[in-house]
């Protein structure tokens, strides 16, 4: 009932409050035991140390190396690619084993690095020989057919003269001799003006023409003469069958008939006018159209002809320089084969390690390997020079900025945990690595980081972790960086006092994993806790469950 508190309800209330701080007491000592441990790990030597009380840590000065760490594979500073030459794809017939070390004396007896299947390369090598031959002989035929074009150019002629009457035949075929005569003149006096199709549709309507269109002006005007007639008839029939059916002499079927009758006649009439129109707008005028152009085009045709007959016999003379001409790009087709077959031969030009593509390039989707396939500009394989290796790391957007090449670099490698190596930054890449499938929010930049000296035992494709030097802080103020947390918008740390704990508002400054500059707000030696205390804030959620508690944390 509304105003009864609900008692049940209290008692899971009181229940859950009492789990909520059962579990964070839990995580709160976790997180205490784990800060310690992990300062007193990686706390910078030289300092203070921690307090007696190990939720304790003493403000100190001194040096702060502020740096970024990150993981990458090793590679070598300068490598030999070698990369497939041939133009088109093919299979490894054989390569030597990954991690072959290539000697000066494998160099100067030009050792076979990989063999690449040649089988197609050795049928196109007959082919083009064959080509080669009859780029020979068409040569020496040029040379003699100049004879032969002679006669060539009298048949031509002659066909270009048949074709100008045989398409003036079908012209007079169509409008009349006398009418397509007519035509032709008026055309050739004024190459501008239109064709007058009202004056050629009069001339076809002379029946005595006997041409072509007269007749099927004939054929059309005669169907709508028929089609007329049948329509009157129907009429007639109609007219009387309506008189007997209303004296029920006929049946409302055949009244129906007599009128679907009329109506096809109505349509046939339509149909022959239509046609007729047709004719006289499109076919009629298409077909003079098409008749003069062909006309026309005969004519330009022989022109043309004569001209090229004229110029048949220079042309021969220029023949001989094509075929020549042709010749020489044989010999080169013939001269590209071979040494398509000479690259699938790839020897030692340099010494050092073999490396497999497959096992430098994280996403290669060919594994190289006998009988793999390849193409043209293909990474199969990769000799690095050992004697300059670097480290390629992926650098945090947030970091780069601060990244600068000559940067000093400390380098430790998975395979020789006990041996640190220094380094530099070479270089850092413009812009972001494209993004990844799992990560695709997060932009990550190339960074080159160098290995000074030469050590014989680092290999490509080994794990290094990299500590670049961004910045040494001296005789700077610094706490653990979980010390300092967000309150209200303000940093704040808790001082332990005689008088309890007090809440001081700092001014920080750079860090780096572990510790964070104090620039104001704190002395040297005072205490601060480990393990700030979050407790109001835990209450106030408790008084609002609806709200989540907003964890304390570093801006950075």
């Amino acid at each position: 009932m509304n105003g009864i508190p609900d008692k049940r309800k209290d008692k899971r209330t009181g229940k859950s409050k009492l789990v909520r701080r059962v579990i964070l007491i839990f995580v709160v000592c976790a997180v205490v035991s784990l800060g310690v441990f992990g300062f007193r790990r990686f706390m910078p030597r030289g300092t203070g140390g921690f307090d007696s009380n190990p939720g304790l840590f003493p403000v100190t000065r001194g040096d702060l190396t502020i740096s970024v760490t990150e993981s990458g594979d090793i590679k070598a500073v300068k490598s030999e690619v070698i990369k497939s030459k041939v133009e088109s794809r093919t299979s490894i017939v054989n390569i030597v084993p990954e991690g072959t070390y290539i000697t000066p004396e494998d160099v100067n007896n030009g050792k076979v690095l990989v063999e690449l299947d040649a089988s197609n390369l050795n049928e196109q090598l007959p082919q083009r020989k064959i080509e080669l031959a009859n780029a020979e002989a068409s040569y020496a035929e040029a040379k003699e057919s100049h004879d032969i074009q002679v006669k060539q150019n009298e048949r031509d002629i002659t066909a270009a003269e048949l074709k100008v009457k045989f398409a003036l035949m079908d012209l007079q075929k169509y409008l009349g001799v006398l009418i397509a005569q007519n035509l032709i003149e008026k055309v050739n006096q004024d190459t501008n003006s239109g064709i007058d199709m009202a004056w050629l549709l009069d001339g076809a309507s002379d029946h005595n023409s006997g041409s072509e269109a007269s007749q099927k002006l004939r054929d059309l005007t005669g169907n709508i003469t028929i089609a007329q007639q049948n329509l009157e008839r129907a009429n007639y029939t109609l007219t009387w069958s309506e008189r007997l059916f209303e004296k029920q002499y006929v049946s409302e079927t055949e009244l129906k008939r007599d009128r679907l009758e009329k109506t096809r006649y109505e349509i046939e009439v339509e149909k022959a006018e239509i046609a007729l129109n047709l004719f006289k707008l499109y076919e009629f005028t298409k077909q003079v159209e098409q008749l003069l152009s062909d006309y026309d085009e005969a004519e330009v045709e022989l022109e043309r002809t004569k001209a090229s007959a004229r110029s048949q016999l220079a042309r021969a003379k220029a023949r001989l320089t094509s075929t020549e001409a042709t010749l020489s790009l044989q010999n080169d087709r013939l001269a590209k084969v071979q040494k398509q077959l000479d690259a699938c031969c790839i020897k030692a030009t340099q010494q050092g390690q073999v490396v497999y593509s497959s096992s430098t390039e994280r996403y290669s989707r060919i594994k190289i390997e006998q009988g793999a396939e390849v193409y043209y500009g293909y990474k199969i394989i990769e000799i690095p020079d050992t004697s300059k290796m670097k480290v390629e790391i992926k650098v945090h957007e947030n970091w780069i900025d601060k990244i600068n090449d000559g940067q000093k670099a400390k380098i430790t490698i998975a395979a020789f945990p006990d041996k640190v190596f220094e380094g530099k930054v070479l270089k850092k890449a413009p812009l972001a690595d494209p993004k990844g499938y799992w990560e695709p929010d997060v932009k990550v930049y190339t960074t080159d980081v160098s290995i000074e000296g030469a050590y014989a035992f680092i290999k490509t494709g080994m794990t290094g972790k990299v500590e670049v030097t961004i910045e040494e802080l001296r005789n700077v103020l610094y706490v653990p960086i979980q010390s300092v947390v967000t309150e209200e918008a303000k940093k704040v740390c808790y001082v332990m006092t005689n008088n309890g704990t007090e809440k001081r508002e700092v001014d920080t400054g750079l860090f780096n994993d572990n510790f964070v500059e104090i620039k104001s707000g704190l002395t040297e030696g005072e205490k601060v806790l480990l393990n700030p205390p979050r407790w109001t804030a835990l209450e106030s959620a408790e008084k609002q469950p609806d709200k989540p508690v907003e964890p304390n944390v570093v801006e950075q």
